[in-house]
Protein backbone atom coordinates (compact mmCIF):
# COMPACT_ATOMS: atom_id res chain seq x y z
CA UNK A 1 0.00 0.00 0.00
CA UNK A 2 2.76 2.27 0.40
CA UNK A 3 4.13 2.03 -2.34
CA UNK A 4 1.26 2.06 -4.31
CA UNK A 5 0.84 5.62 -2.27
CA UNK A 6 4.23 6.70 -3.57
CA UNK A 7 3.82 6.03 -6.76
CA UNK A 8 0.07 7.86 -6.99
CA UNK A 9 1.61 11.10 -5.37
CA UNK A 10 4.50 11.05 -8.38
CA UNK A 11 1.30 11.21 -10.68
CA UNK A 12 -0.06 13.68 -8.43
CA UNK A 13 2.81 15.85 -8.57
CA UNK A 14 3.53 15.39 -12.57
CA UNK A 15 0.02 17.03 -13.12
CA UNK A 16 0.14 19.77 -10.78
CA UNK A 17 3.34 20.58 -12.37
CA UNK A 18 2.06 20.51 -16.13
CA UNK A 19 -1.00 22.65 -14.66
CA UNK A 20 1.54 25.96 -14.25
CA UNK A 21 3.27 25.49 -17.73
CA UNK A 22 2.99 27.97 -19.74
CA UNK A 23 5.70 27.38 -22.70
CA UNK A 24 7.61 23.76 -22.84
CA UNK A 25 10.19 23.06 -25.35
CA UNK A 26 11.40 19.23 -24.45
CA UNK A 27 13.30 19.68 -27.90
CA UNK A 28 12.86 21.69 -30.85
CA UNK A 29 11.88 19.39 -33.77
CA UNK A 30 9.07 22.01 -34.05
CA UNK A 31 9.46 25.34 -33.27
CA UNK A 32 5.96 26.66 -33.90
CA UNK A 33 5.81 29.42 -30.91
CA UNK A 34 8.92 31.28 -31.68
CA UNK A 35 10.15 34.03 -33.89
CA UNK A 36 13.61 33.13 -35.25
CA UNK A 37 16.00 35.84 -36.21
CA UNK A 38 18.89 36.46 -37.53
CA UNK A 39 21.76 32.83 -37.78
CA UNK A 40 19.11 31.27 -35.39
CA UNK A 41 17.15 27.95 -36.43
CA UNK A 42 16.29 24.34 -35.34
CA UNK A 43 18.68 21.85 -36.23
CA UNK A 44 19.46 18.32 -35.66
CA UNK A 45 23.22 18.04 -33.88
CA UNK A 46 23.86 14.41 -34.68
CA UNK A 47 21.58 12.72 -31.66
CA UNK A 48 18.95 15.68 -30.81
CA UNK A 49 16.69 18.59 -32.50
CA UNK A 50 17.89 21.19 -30.65
CA UNK A 51 17.32 25.10 -31.09
CA UNK A 52 20.87 26.80 -32.41
CA UNK A 53 21.10 30.23 -31.85
CA UNK A 54 24.20 30.46 -33.96
CA UNK A 55 26.86 28.06 -35.50
CA UNK A 56 30.30 27.77 -34.73
CA UNK A 57 30.94 31.02 -37.95
CA UNK A 58 32.30 34.33 -37.43
CA UNK A 59 29.70 37.30 -37.35
CA UNK A 60 27.11 35.29 -36.54
CA UNK A 61 23.99 36.84 -34.49
CA UNK A 62 20.69 35.22 -33.58
CA UNK A 63 17.91 35.14 -30.77
CA UNK A 64 14.61 33.17 -30.44
CA UNK A 65 11.95 35.07 -28.53
CA UNK A 66 8.19 33.80 -28.07
CA UNK A 67 6.51 35.02 -31.25
CA UNK A 68 3.66 36.58 -28.90
CA UNK A 69 4.40 38.64 -25.58
CA UNK A 70 3.74 36.41 -22.72
CA UNK A 71 1.32 38.09 -19.76
CA UNK A 72 3.24 38.09 -16.81
CA UNK A 73 1.35 37.76 -13.19
CA UNK A 74 0.09 41.16 -11.43
CA UNK A 75 3.52 40.95 -9.68
CA UNK A 76 5.76 39.76 -12.55
CA UNK A 77 6.74 36.77 -10.70
CA UNK A 78 7.92 34.40 -13.42
CA UNK A 79 10.22 31.15 -13.34
CA UNK A 80 12.53 29.13 -15.98
CA UNK A 81 14.24 26.07 -16.75
CA UNK A 82 16.37 25.84 -20.22
CA UNK A 83 19.61 23.61 -20.66
CA UNK A 84 22.29 24.95 -23.56
CA UNK A 85 25.31 23.46 -24.76
CA UNK A 86 28.02 25.82 -25.85
CA UNK A 87 30.73 23.48 -27.85
CA UNK A 88 32.38 23.61 -31.67
CA UNK A 89 34.74 26.41 -30.66
CA UNK A 90 36.74 28.60 -33.13
CA UNK A 91 39.56 30.52 -32.29
CA UNK A 92 39.06 30.00 -28.96
CA UNK A 93 35.34 30.05 -28.58
CA UNK A 94 32.88 33.08 -28.32
CA UNK A 95 30.71 34.96 -27.20
CA UNK A 96 27.92 33.06 -25.19
CA UNK A 97 24.26 33.47 -25.01
CA UNK A 98 22.18 34.92 -23.27
CA UNK A 99 18.06 34.58 -21.54
CA UNK A 100 16.54 37.65 -21.83
CA UNK A 101 12.92 39.10 -20.99
CA UNK A 102 12.35 42.15 -22.93
CA UNK A 103 9.67 44.60 -24.46
CA UNK A 104 10.65 45.92 -27.85
CA UNK A 105 10.08 43.52 -30.44
CA UNK A 106 11.64 39.74 -31.32
CA UNK A 107 15.23 41.28 -32.65
CA UNK A 108 18.92 40.76 -32.51
CA UNK A 109 20.87 42.91 -30.41
CA UNK A 110 24.50 44.25 -30.63
CA UNK A 111 26.85 40.93 -31.93
CA UNK A 112 30.29 39.85 -30.88
CA UNK A 113 30.47 40.58 -27.47
CA UNK A 114 27.35 41.76 -27.23
CA UNK A 115 25.74 38.77 -27.48
CA UNK A 116 22.41 39.97 -29.06
CA UNK A 117 21.45 41.02 -26.20
CA UNK A 118 23.30 44.32 -26.43
CA UNK A 119 21.51 47.80 -26.44
CA UNK A 120 17.80 46.23 -26.14
CA UNK A 121 16.30 48.71 -24.04
CA UNK A 122 13.54 47.75 -21.24
CA UNK A 123 14.91 44.09 -20.43
CA UNK A 124 16.37 41.81 -17.61
CA UNK A 125 18.92 39.18 -19.45
CA UNK A 126 21.04 36.64 -17.74
CA UNK A 127 24.10 36.11 -19.67
CA UNK A 128 26.55 32.94 -19.89
CA UNK A 129 29.50 34.63 -21.57
CA UNK A 130 32.63 32.85 -23.04
CA UNK A 131 34.77 35.63 -23.72
CA UNK A 132 36.32 38.37 -21.58
CA UNK A 133 35.69 41.80 -22.47
CA UNK A 134 37.44 43.55 -19.54
CA UNK A 135 36.58 44.91 -16.50
CA UNK A 136 32.81 44.96 -17.26
CA UNK A 137 33.49 40.94 -17.32
CA UNK A 138 35.59 41.74 -14.24
CA UNK A 139 38.03 39.83 -16.67
CA UNK A 140 36.61 36.46 -16.95
CA UNK A 141 36.38 34.57 -20.26
CA UNK A 142 33.87 31.84 -18.27
CA UNK A 143 30.98 33.69 -16.15
CA UNK A 144 27.31 34.19 -15.62
CA UNK A 145 25.85 36.79 -14.46
CA UNK A 146 22.27 39.42 -14.25
CA UNK A 147 22.17 42.24 -16.50
CA UNK A 148 19.35 45.25 -17.27
CA UNK A 149 18.99 47.25 -19.85
CA UNK A 150 20.77 45.72 -22.33
CA UNK A 151 23.82 46.38 -21.02
CA UNK A 152 26.38 43.49 -20.73
CA UNK A 153 28.52 45.27 -17.47
CA UNK A 154 26.49 42.70 -14.78
CA UNK A 155 24.85 44.03 -11.65
CA UNK A 156 25.87 41.03 -10.20
CA UNK A 157 28.27 38.11 -11.60
CA UNK A 158 30.22 34.31 -10.82
CA UNK A 159 33.06 33.90 -12.66
CA UNK A 160 34.10 30.84 -10.20
CA UNK A 161 31.65 28.09 -12.02
CA UNK A 162 32.59 24.79 -11.43
CA UNK A 163 32.59 24.18 -15.39
CA UNK A 164 33.32 25.51 -18.48
CA UNK A 165 30.63 27.04 -20.35
CA UNK A 166 31.65 26.27 -23.51
CA UNK A 167 33.29 22.50 -22.80
CA UNK A 168 30.48 21.27 -24.65
CA UNK A 169 28.59 19.72 -21.99
CA UNK A 170 24.54 20.37 -21.03
CA UNK A 171 24.51 23.00 -18.63
CA UNK A 172 21.23 23.34 -16.96
CA UNK A 173 20.28 27.05 -15.31
CA UNK A 174 16.89 27.71 -13.11
CA UNK A 175 15.82 31.43 -13.32
CA UNK A 176 12.99 32.37 -10.77
CA UNK A 177 11.85 36.02 -9.60
CA UNK A 178 9.58 36.62 -6.49
CA UNK A 179 7.52 39.69 -7.58
CA UNK A 180 6.08 40.10 -3.86
CA UNK A 181 9.96 40.85 -2.71
CA UNK A 182 11.48 41.46 -6.32
CA UNK A 183 14.07 38.86 -5.40
CA UNK A 184 15.77 37.33 -8.64
CA UNK A 185 18.05 33.81 -7.96
CA UNK A 186 19.75 32.32 -10.91
CA UNK A 187 20.66 28.54 -10.40
CA UNK A 188 23.17 26.32 -12.52
CA UNK A 189 24.65 23.08 -12.82
CA UNK A 190 25.86 20.39 -14.97
CA UNK A 191 24.34 17.33 -13.54
CA UNK A 192 20.91 18.62 -14.21
CA UNK A 193 19.71 18.82 -10.98
CA UNK A 194 18.30 22.34 -9.34
CA UNK A 195 20.67 23.33 -6.68
CA UNK A 196 18.95 24.01 -3.13
CA UNK A 197 20.60 27.54 -2.49
CA UNK A 198 21.25 30.47 -6.01
CA UNK A 199 24.08 30.53 -6.90
CA UNK A 200 23.48 34.02 -7.61
CA UNK A 201 20.64 36.61 -5.74
CA UNK A 202 19.75 40.33 -6.78
CA UNK A 203 16.69 42.47 -5.68
CA UNK A 204 15.48 43.88 -8.22
CA UNK A 205 12.11 45.84 -9.61
CA UNK A 206 11.05 44.21 -12.50
CA UNK A 207 8.20 45.74 -13.56
CA UNK A 208 10.41 49.34 -13.61
CA UNK A 209 13.04 47.71 -15.85
CA UNK A 210 9.72 46.27 -18.36
CA UNK A 211 7.38 48.89 -18.06
CA UNK A 212 4.70 46.57 -18.84
CA UNK A 213 3.49 43.69 -18.22
CA UNK A 214 3.38 42.08 -21.41
CA UNK A 215 6.92 41.05 -22.53
CA UNK A 216 9.06 38.41 -25.18
CA UNK A 217 10.78 35.96 -23.36
CA UNK A 218 13.56 34.04 -25.28
CA UNK A 219 17.22 33.68 -25.89
CA UNK A 220 20.25 36.17 -27.80
CA UNK A 221 23.44 34.90 -28.98
CA UNK A 222 26.62 36.51 -31.10
CA UNK A 223 29.79 35.36 -32.53
CA UNK A 224 33.20 37.69 -33.35
CA UNK A 225 36.07 36.49 -34.73
CA UNK A 226 35.83 33.85 -32.17
CA UNK A 227 33.19 31.38 -32.98
CA UNK A 228 31.15 28.63 -30.75
CA UNK A 229 27.86 26.74 -31.48
CA UNK A 230 25.33 28.20 -29.33
CA UNK A 231 22.47 25.41 -28.62
CA UNK A 232 19.33 25.75 -26.71
CA UNK A 233 18.48 22.26 -25.90
CA UNK A 234 14.86 22.34 -24.04
CA UNK A 235 13.11 25.20 -22.12
CA UNK A 236 10.20 25.65 -19.67
CA UNK A 237 9.17 28.87 -19.34
CA UNK A 238 6.33 29.69 -16.73
CA UNK A 239 4.42 32.75 -16.58
CA UNK A 240 4.17 33.22 -12.53
CA UNK A 241 6.78 32.58 -9.74
CA UNK A 242 6.08 28.88 -9.84
CA UNK A 243 9.91 27.17 -9.26
CA UNK A 244 10.40 24.02 -11.68
CA UNK A 245 11.70 21.85 -9.11
CA UNK A 246 12.21 18.55 -11.90
CA UNK A 247 13.00 18.03 -14.99
CA UNK A 248 10.20 18.90 -17.85
CA UNK A 249 11.25 15.66 -19.11
CA UNK A 250 12.59 12.53 -16.70
CA UNK A 251 16.62 12.23 -16.83
CA UNK A 252 17.20 8.63 -17.69
CA UNK A 253 18.10 7.74 -14.07
CA UNK A 254 14.62 8.92 -13.21
CA UNK A 255 12.73 6.78 -16.21
CA UNK A 256 14.94 3.73 -14.72
CA UNK A 257 13.66 4.53 -11.22
CA UNK A 258 9.95 4.94 -11.94
CA UNK A 259 9.78 1.76 -14.07
CA UNK A 260 11.10 -0.12 -11.11
CA UNK A 261 8.86 1.55 -8.96
CA UNK A 262 5.87 0.36 -11.26
CA UNK A 263 7.27 -2.97 -11.68
CA UNK A 264 7.50 -3.16 -7.37
CA UNK A 265 3.60 -1.94 -7.49
CA UNK A 266 2.99 -5.00 -10.11
CA UNK A 267 4.58 -7.48 -8.33
CA UNK A 268 2.67 -6.49 -4.90
CA UNK A 269 -0.43 -6.85 -6.80
CA UNK A 270 0.06 -9.80 -8.22
CA UNK A 271 1.50 -11.23 -4.67
CA UNK A 272 -2.04 -10.10 -3.57
CA UNK A 273 -4.57 -12.04 -6.28
CA UNK A 274 -2.36 -14.89 -5.53
CA UNK A 275 -2.77 -14.63 -1.74
CA UNK A 276 -6.67 -14.34 -2.38
CA UNK A 277 -6.75 -17.06 -4.90
CA UNK A 278 -5.16 -19.44 -2.25
CA UNK A 279 -7.42 -18.41 0.72
CA UNK A 280 -10.94 -18.59 -1.16
CA UNK A 281 -9.51 -22.17 -2.32
CA UNK A 282 -8.95 -22.98 1.57
CA UNK A 283 -12.14 -21.63 2.27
Amino acid sequence: MKTMMMAAGLLMAAATGAQAQSIVYNDFSNTNGLKLNGSAQATNDGTRDVLRLTPSGIGQAGSAFSLLPRTLSADYGFSTRFTFNIANNYNGGADGLVFAIQTLSNTVGGSGGGMGYQGIANTLGIEFDTWDNGPGDDFSDNHIGIDLGGSLSSVVLDKNLPFQLDGGKDITSWVDYDGTTGKLDVRYAADGIRPILANLSYNVNLADVLGTTTAFVGFTSATGAAASTHDIVSWEFRDSFSPIVTPAVPEPATWAMMILGFGVVGSALRRRRVATTARLALA
